[in-house]
C-alpha cells in the first residue's frame, strides 16, 4: 500500500502575525515559498509592482515572526515591497483586489489596517516617520520597537540623510534596516551606492559611514536566510538606541525573469506565473506613451543643440530619459531619488547658459517646491521642467496622482504653464522651449497613451500664452487644458458646442478670454487638477477682475484625495469621463 502525503499549506493558516509566530521556525522556510508564489499567482493575473515585494519575503516574515506587530511598529519607505506584509497582516483573502477600485490599496495605508503603521507611497519617509515614533513612545514611557524598512536607493535621498543625522543623537529605540538590493525602480546611482557596494565586498576602507552617524551597525547579512535574519533581529531587540542592519537581497528573488531583469519587473504588467514570461501585447498600431514621445524628442533636439542637458532623480526608465542617457550620456544625469538638489543643479547648469530639461513626476515634485521659487522663479532661470503623471494616474492611487501641479504652480511669479493637448504640441513646445525663454516653463503631461499615430512632424514654434479654437458652436464656449481634451473631444462631437484649448495656464490668453467671454452666455472649465486653485480658479479670477457676468462652470478634481483604480474608473467617479461630460454639457443646453 502506498501513501500519497500532500503538504500542508502554512500561509492558508495564517490571518494575523499572531499565528505566524506559532508556527516552528523550521516551516518558516516553506511559508516563504508559499507567499512568493501566492505573490506572483495574484500579480500575474492582477497586475502591481512584483520585484521589490518578492525581494523581501524571508525580511517580512522574520520581522513579524520576531516582533511584536501591531505594538512593535514596522514603517516600510515606498511601499512598493510590502505585498506579502499585506498578506500576513490580515489582508490575504482579499489580495486579489490590490490596486483595484474601492479594493485594497498598492502601498500601506494607516485606514486599511492597524499593522500598517505609517501611510507610504513616496521614498525616503520611514526614518523621520519611525523616528518621530520612537521619540514619542520614549516620551510616554512605553516599551516598544520602532523599525524602519529602507532601500539602498531610498537611503540616498536627502530625507533619509536628515532622520539619521537627527537619530544619531537621540536614544531613541529605532532600528534601521537598509534593504540593500543595489536598484530602486532603475538601478541605484551616486557615491553611497559605490561605498555599499564596497562594503557587500569587504573593499571598503573609509570608516562606516552609519557608525561614524552614531548608530550600531551590524551587517552585511544575507537577506534570504532566516536563520540568520531570525537570529540577528532577536539580538538586536535588547540593544538600545539607534541601529541599523544591513541586509543583502536579491529583487525579484524566486522568478528567474524577475531576478534577470530587475527594471521590467519592477512593475511587468501581466505575465505566465508559471514560465514568468511576459504577456506580449496585440500588435495594433498605437500612438506613443507621452514619456516615449519626450524621450525621443529630447534626442532629436540635443542633437542639434549643444547646450540641451536633461536631468531626472531616479526615474530614467520612467521619463525615458534613458534613451539620452544611451545616446548622449554626458549631458543626461540621473541624481538619484533627489528631487531638490536635482531642480538646484539645473538652476546651476541654466546660469551658466546651458538649457537644462529637468523631467519630475508631477507628484514627485511636490518635493522641491521651494527650490522651484527660490532657486529657480526668483532669479528668472529659463529651466524647462517636464511634468510627467500629470493628472488621473490610476492604481498607485492618492499619492501618485499629480492633480495638485497647476494649482502649486500657478501662484509662483515668473513660471510659464504650459499643457499639451496631443503628443504633437508636446513636442512642439520642446522645440519653442529650447529656443530661449525669459523665464522657467513647466510642461505637464499625463501617464500612457496619447492620441497620435502619426506624431513625429517638423518642428512647430508656439507662440506663448496663445490658446486655440478646436471647434465652434453656440450658446457654450468649453475650455479645456491638456490632454484631457480627449475626453471633451468625444463628448461633443453630436453637441454644437465651441471647443477651446488654452494651452497655458500662465499667462493665460486674454485677448481669446475676453471674445469668449463677450459672445457666450455660458463659459465651462475641463481640468484633471485641483479644482482649488487651478485653471477654472484662473478663469474665474479673470471674470471676476473684468466683471464678466456670464455663469461660469468648473469641472475638474473635487477638494478630496482620489484613491486607486483604473483611469477610466477614476475619471467617472469624480464626472470627467465621456458620459458624465455629455451630460454636464447636454444640461446646459436645455
Amino acid at each position: 500500500m502506498y501513501f500519497c502525503f500532500v503538504q500542508k499549506s502554512l500561509l492558508k493558516q495564517i490571518s494575523s502575525p499572531k499565528e505566524l509566530r506559532l508556527l516552528n521556525q523550521k516551516d518558516l522556510p516553506q511559508l516563504a515559498q508559499e507567499l512568493r508564489e501566492f505573490i506572483i499567482n495574484i500579480v500575474a493575473t492582477k497586475e502591481g509592482h512584483l520585484g521589490a515585494s518578492l525581494g523581501v519575503v524571508e525580511l517580512t516574515i522574520a520581522l513579524h515572526y520576531v516582533f511584536n506587530t501591531p505594538i512593535d511598529e514596522l514603517i516600510w519607505d515606498v511601499g512598493h515591497q510590502a505585498y506579502g506584509h499585506k498578506i500576513l497582516t490580515g489582508r490575504q483573502e482579499n489580495f486579489h483586489t490590490n490596486r483595484e477600485f474601492e479594493g485594497i490599496s498598492g502601498f500601506p495605508k494607516r485606514n486599511e489596517s492597524i499593522y500598517d503603521a505609517f501611510g507610504v507611497g513616496h521614498s525616503s519617509t520611514s526614518i523621520s516617520a519611525a523616528l518621530g515614533m520612537a521619540i514619542a513612545s520614549q516620551l510616554k514611557g512605553e516599551n516598544k520597537q520602532h523599525i524602519a524598512v529602507i532601500g539602498d536607493a531610498s537611503i540616498a535621498s536627502g530625507m533619509a540623510f536628515e532622520g539619521l543625522n537627527h537619530a544619531g543623537v537621540t536614544d531613541a529605540n529605532l532600528l534601521v534596516i537598509l534593504n540593500d538590493n543595489a536598484i530602486g525602480i532603475d538601478p541605484s546611482v551616486g557615491a553611497l551606492k559605490q561605498y555599499l557596494t564596497n562594503v557587500k565586498k569587504g573593499t571598503q576602507k573609509q570608516d562606516n559611514i552609519f557608525e561614524a552617524l552614531n548608530f550600531d551597525y551590524s551587517g552585511p547579512i544575507d537577506g534570504h536566510d532566516l536563520g540568520i535574519l531570525i537570529s540577528e533581529l532577536e539580538r538586536l531587540k535588547t540593544v538600545k538606541g539607534p541601529k541599523l542592519l544591513h541586509v543583502i537581497t536579491t529583487k525579484g528573488k524566486g522568478l528567474k525573469q524577475a531576478e534577470v531583469d530587475q527594471v521590467k519587473y519592477h512593475a511587468p504588467g501581466r505575465f505566465d506565473a508559471k514560465t514568468g514570461d511576459l504577456q506580449i501585447k496585440t500588435s495594433t498600431i498605437q500612438a506613443p506613451k507621452y514619456q516615449d514621445v519626450f524621450g525621443h524628442t529630447i534626442v532629436e533636439l540635443a542633437k542639434q543643440n549643444k547646450n540641451i542637458v536633461g536631468i531626472t532623480p531616479a526615474m530614467p526608465t520612467g521619463s525615458s530619459l534613458k534613451y539620452m542617457m544611451e545616446e548622449i550620456p554626458d549631458r543626461a544625469f540621473d541624481v538619484g531619488i533627489a528631487e531638490q538638489h536635482a531642480v538646484t543643479l539645473a538652476a546651476g547648469m541654466a546660469i551658466q547658459g546651458l538649457i537644462p530639461f529637468c523631467n519630475i513626476y508631477s507628484t514627485f515634485l511636490q518635493r522641491a517646491y521651494d527650490q522651484i521659487i527660490h532657486d529657480v522663479a526668483i532669479q528668472k532661470l529659463p529651466v524647462i521642467f517636464c511634468l510627467d503623471r500629470a493628472g488621473l494616474v490610476g492604481e498607485d492611487g492618492a499619492t501618485h496622482h499629480g492633480v495638485f501641479d497647476l494649482s502649486y504652480l500657478r501662484c509662483i511669479p515668473n513660471l510659464i504653464i504650459f499643457a499639451p493637448r496631443n503628443e504633437i504640441e508636446l513636442r512642439n513646445i520642446m522645440y519653442t522651449a529650447q529656443l530661449g525663454l525669459e523665464y522657467p516653463m513647466a510642461i505637464r503631461y499625463p501617464r500612457g497613451r496619447g492620441v497620435t499615430i502619426d506624431w513625429k512632424q517638423p518642428f512647430s514654434k508656439i507662440e506663448i500664452g496663445r490658446g486655440l479654437a478646436l471647434k465652434k458652436g453656440n450658446k457654450l464656449a468649453i475650455l479645456s487644458i491638456g490632454a484631457i481634451a480627449k475626453n471633451v473631444t468625444e463628448a461633443i462631437e453630436n453637441l454644437s458646442v465651441s471647443h477651446y484649448d488654452m494651452r497655458f495656464v500662465k499667462p493665460l490668453d486674454e485677448n481669446l478670454l475676453h471674445n469668449i467671454f463677450k459672445t457666450y452666455n455660458t463659459v465651462i472649465t475641463i481640468e484633471d487638477n485641483s479644482l482649488m486653485g487651478g485653471f477654472g480658479s484662473a478663469v474665474l479670477e479673470f471674470a471676476t477682475i473684468n466683471n464678466y457676468k456670464n455663469t461660469i462652470k468648473t469641472i475638474g478634481i473635487p477638494d478630496s484625495f482620489i484613491e486607486h483604480g483604473s483611469v477610466n474608473k477614476l475619471q467617472e467617479s469624480v464626472g470627467l469621463d465621456v458620459k458624465s461630460l455629455i451630460a454636464i454639457f447636454s444640461s446646459f443646453l436645455k
